[in-house]
């Protein structure tokens, strides 16, 4: 059993790990002898490496660190800490593995959330205010959330039925669709009118230059509880 730390040195007794930096996965050969990965930080970390793997089709046994201010993947998951499963790799202990969907937005990845709409603009205005001691925590989301209300009350209606904005969030599965609001991913293409635009996949901040996006299911990965 090999584990592969991403973004974070972790020695754990008993236990076979490789730490490397995001940046230097691509430089790692054979990556398919890592069973597990231990990925550290908020969902925009989950996803990009889940994205690296998924084009290096590569599919291990994924180990959450939450460390980012929603952490929604950890949340609706109900994933433990990763002490919790080292210790159990260790003594050799089963498992729980939780399949988690993941969709395919042009080409890039994306696990619950994307959007070009009041989402968009709050993940933008939050990511200003990361510095100082609001950097870290949910402070700024909220006054992000604060400062915009107003402007997202105004917006909304007239975004839920425009032809050129969406919204997924896939936690609120109940409602499948509402407008331009989807809880449930089902293939579909969107004009976006212009060829330069920013996305928001998973609080990641994307630039696309094309003018049509396409989404799609992308399969699922594996996530260790």
């Amino acid at each position: 059993m090999k584990i592969l730390s991403v973004d974070r040195k972790v020695v754990f007794n008993g236990l076979d790990i490789t730490s490397v930096n995001f940046r230097d996965l691509k430089t790692l050969s054979d990556i398919e002898q890592y069973n597990y990965i231990i990925v550290h930080g908020g969902d925009g970390a989950i996803r990009r490496v889940v994205q690296f793997f998924y084009y290096n089709q590569h599919n291990p046994n994924f180990i959450i660190d939450t460390a980012g201010s929603f952490n929604v993947v950890s949340k609706i998951n109900r994933l433990p800490n990763m002490e919790v499963v080292l210790q159990k790799l260790t003594n050799n202990q089963e498992v729980k593995k939780i399949s988690q969907p993941i969709y395919k937005l042009n080409d890039e990845i994306f696990l619950f959330s994307a959007g070009n709409m009041g989402d968009l603009r709050h993940i933008l205005l939050s990511e200003t205010l990361r510095f100082g001691i609001i950097k870290n925590g949910m402070i700024k989301y909220l006054m992000s959330l604060i400062y915009l209300l107003p402007l997202h009350i105004v917006m909304t209606p007239f975004e839920l039925l425009s032809k050129h904005r969406f919204f997924i969030f896939t936690p609120l599965k109940m409602i499948k669709r509402f407008g331009n609001f989807y809880g449930k991913v089902v293939p579909f293409s969107k004009d976006l009118e212009s060829s330069h635009n920013l996305i928001e996949l998973d609080g990641d901040i994307v630039i696309f230059n094309q003018s049509t996006i396409n989404v799609d299911l992308a399969g699922s990965v594996t996530l260790i509880s």
